[in-house]
């Protein structure tokens, strides 16, 4: 069984930047497709950022040139390293795995097996 525990997330000034963590234990991690989520008061969840095994990268307009998706094989992890962080990028971040080895990197959270308890990213002044 896969495991996923977030962390890094924490009360951030706009303009801000912060790096997510998720440590994955069970399974075969070099495997999957690894993605980031969020989802903000009363929203829907949506991708973030999406990466897989060999490192090709997919990023929901609002990440483009703020967020940087990357992962260490080595260390079972995933990060997210946001920049430039706004108010309306305030969501409860969960990082998710796929687990019946997609051949592209998907957008819609059914895409997707196990998930992390989430890490909150309120950004405020």
């Amino acid at each position: 069984q896969v495991q996923l525990v977030e962390s890094g997330g924490g009360l951030i000034q706009p303009g801000g930047s912060l790096r997510l963590s998720c440590a994955v234990s069970g399974g075969t991690f070099n495997r999957y497709i690894m993605a980031w989520f969020r989802q903000a008061p009363g929203k829907e969840r949506n991708l973030v950022a999406g990466v897989s095994p060999s490192g090709r990268t997919l990023y929901e307009d609002a990440a483009k040139g703020r967020f940087t998706v990357s992962r260490d094989n080595a260390k079972n992890t995933v990060y997210l390293q946001m920049h430039a962080l706004r108010p309306d990028d305030t969501a409860v971040y969960s990082c998710t795995a796929d687990e019946a080895l997609s051949a592209v990197i998907g957008r819609g959270s059914a895409y997707y097996g196990s998930w992390g308890q989430g890490t909150q990213v309120p950004v405020s002044s």
